[in-house]
């Protein structure tokens, strides 16, 4: 059953007088499990809507409408489906004691991947969970594979049932569906040979394996070397020819890249990040595949509207990973808005130094970094660091650095010509 969350106003379901918090057990005769069934079954323009309301009264709605007129059920959030792996690189075994609850869940559920492109292993579906992606036509799906040989991927896993992935993928594509696939690669456990066939058998399933991204693991100071350990810049290097190696035959057999080092696995092995050619469509930005790219391009496109912002100090507040990238942004940045700029790169006390992007820092590391703030100072915050509450991940509110960093002015933004203020 769905649990109805909001109803739209002027919505068919307002009309009917459908109440808040009532659930929607059935449609034409179907079962209702979830709100990928609801938006699945609610596709019909001829309903019977089987309800039970708040007070436990059963009441059944006959509905008909015109192609593309919204009912207007706004459905709560599902049951998260849970994983059931135990992965030996899992970021969940690296947080530190004392973190948020939200934190712990350790999430693989199919719907999360269809609507928010979240990767998913697969091993919590059974044959009719499978059945169901391909009746509803869920695609595309983004797979976490890590490897294709059964034992490797059952050990990285620790899940008997990781074996059956090729078989699973198979069934999906046979189905019709599309999906995105991703290696997290950890040294001495699929990398080198094991990659290389992973690479393999996923470009032998065909065009319907929409892409492959390879991503180095990150770990943590509570699970570092507890057992899977960081690259070496050497093993990263490796891993970039393997890729380019894949990239070539996909860009003369299929006339786009298809597989695609993440942009750690540049910082890691020393090396450029790609221009935006690389990146094809940009479909992976979000996964960490050409995020830096996007965001350099980005500020040079936009550094023409930046604000004048003479006599005041900017400082630009990131972790390890992108604080090159700021330091060659600075003298620009100053030409353009007349500002001292200062880049503050934070080391990441929280989880530990091997955790380097700017969206897992802590705001009691943010305010040890910063120290004071000052008359004129703006202070740039990268926004991923926040969740939709105004917390950063050790729980710190935004509104507490407000308050101990005044009178300096804080800003966050995706961007820095956003955050600056460009028109």
């Amino acid at each position: 059953m769905v649990r109805i969350a909001e109803i739209e106003a002027g919505s068919i379901a307002e009309e009917l007088n459908l109440e808040i918090g009532s659930r929607v057990v059935r449609i034409n005769g179907e079962r209702v499990r979830d709100g990928i069934d609801l938006t699945f079954l609610l596709s019909d323009t001829e309903l019977e809507l089987e309800t039970v309301s708040p007070g436990g009264e059963t009441v059944v709605y006959e509905i008909e409408r015109e192609p593309g007129d919204p009912i207007g059920i706004v459905p709560a959030p599902d049951t998260i489906r849970e994983c059931a792996n135990e992965c030996v690189f899992c970021f969940i075994d690296g947080n530190p004691e004392g973190a948020r609850q939200t934190l712990w869940l350790r999430d693989d559920d199919f719907r999360l991947s269809f609507t928010y492109g979240s990767y998913v292993t697969l091993t919590n579906l059974g044959p009719k969970g499978l059945a169901r992606l391909v009746e509803q036509r869920i695609s595309p799906l983004y797979v976490s594979v890590h490897a294709t040989e059964p034992e490797v991927r059952e050990r990285l896993l620790v899940n008997r049932r990781a074996g059956l992935i090729m078989d699973q993928l198979t069934e999906l594509i046979d189905g019709g569906l599309e999906v995105h696939t991703q290696v997290v690669l950890c040294p001495e456990w699929n990398d080198g040979a094991h990659l290389d066939r992973t690479i393999e058998d996923l470009w032998g399933l065909g065009p319907a394996v929409r892409s492959l991204s390879v991503v180095p693991v990150g770990l943590t100071r509570y699970n570092l070397g507890r057992p899977v350990r960081l690259l070496t810049a050497a093993e990263a290097a490796q891993a970039i020819g393997q890729v380019d190696r894949a990239r070539a035959r996909a860009l003369t057999d299929r006339d786009f890249g298809w597989c695609y080092a993440a942009d750690e696995m540049y910082l890691i092995a020393g090396r450029d990040i790609p221009g935006a050619t690389y990146y094809d469509d940009g479909a992976l930005y979000e996964n960490g595949v050409g995020a830096v790219r996007r965001f350099v391009d980005a500020f040079h496109v936009g550094a023409a509207r930046l604000p004048r912002l003479d006599g005041r100090r900017v400082r630009l507040v990131t972790g390890g990973s992108m604080a090159p990238f700021l330091r060659d942004l600075a003298e620009p940045i100053g030409g353009a808005t007349g500002a001292e700029v200062d880049v503050v790169e934070v080391r990441n006390d929280y989880f530990g130094e091997s955790v380097t992007i700017a969206g897992l820092l802590g705001g009691r590391d943010i305010l040890g970094a910063l120290e004071e703030g000052r008359e004129g100072d703006l202070v740039v915050l990268p926004a991923e660091a926040l969740n939709a509450d105004g917390l950063f991940i050790d729980s710190v509110p935004l509104e507490e650095l407000r308050s101990r960093l005044a009178p300096a002015e804080l800003r966050t933004g995706y961007e820095i010509t956003e955050a600056l203020g460009a028109a």
